[in-house]
């Protein structure tokens, strides 16, 4: 059996993050795109995706707010330590979220935070899928919070999408923006048969 398709089989037994290969947590950080997009999409009255049905909890545009501003921290980790030997993680500055890019995304539909979310994600998988198996261990450092390696980023993002997509699906289901949409795009994510979407094999990093 080849890489890819051992991949797709621990995804199907739900193996948990720290067991899975290199590739199938590529495929799952992949599938939360697909995931989104098949959810999300379809829904008719998007300006419910930024109301919270709870006072102390995100709405939907929240949480997508949530993954990108995670996607592009990450990224800029992963970036460093592929491209230096053992950079210094405390010199890398979070993502300013300036009074501009916080009206931007006030003004901005949650199918535009989720294009932005998108198009970091992919440059993350990119980035994965062209590393052999041993460069995973590469690390950076740092004194302010912890040392990462390839690995740990790639596990704490599959990890991260868990959790907020456990959150996005609950929250569909509370506000009842499923209904009269697709059957195919109320399937809960308990329910769905990952991954549903082709997979890339090795031969394609």
């Amino acid at each position: 059996m080849d890489t890819s398709a051992v991949a797709v089989e621990q995804l199907k037994a739900g193996e948990p993050i720290t067991k899975l290969s290199n590739d199938a947590i590529i495929i799952e950080l992949l599938q939360t795109l697909n995931h989104l997009s098949r959810w999300l999409t379809p829904i008719h009255n998007q300006t419910l995706l930024e109301i919270s049905p709870r006072r102390s909890e995100p709405s939907v545009k929240e949480q997508l707010i949530a993954l990108r501003d995670t996607e592009t921290r990450t990224f800029t980790f992963l970036f460093a330590i592929v491209n230096d030997t053992n950079p210094d993680l405390d010199r890398l500055q979070p993502p300013a979220q300036t009074p501009i890019q916080r009206e931007a995304d006030q003004r901005a539909k949650p199918l535009v935070i989720m294009s932005e979310f998108r198009r970091i994600r992919e440059s993350t998988t990119s980035l994965l899928r062209a590393l052999p198996d041993n460069a995973w261990d590469r690390e950076g450092y740092s004194r302010q919070d912890r040392n990462w390696s390839v690995r740990a980023l790639a596990e704490f993002l599959a990890r991260h999408d868990r959790k907020a997509m456990g959150d996005i699906d609950r929250m569909l289901d509370h506000q009842g923006v499923r209904r009269g949409i697709a059957a195919a795009s109320r399937v809960r994510l308990d329910q769905i048969d990952r991954p549903f979407s082709a997979v890339p094999g090795r031969g394609q990093r």
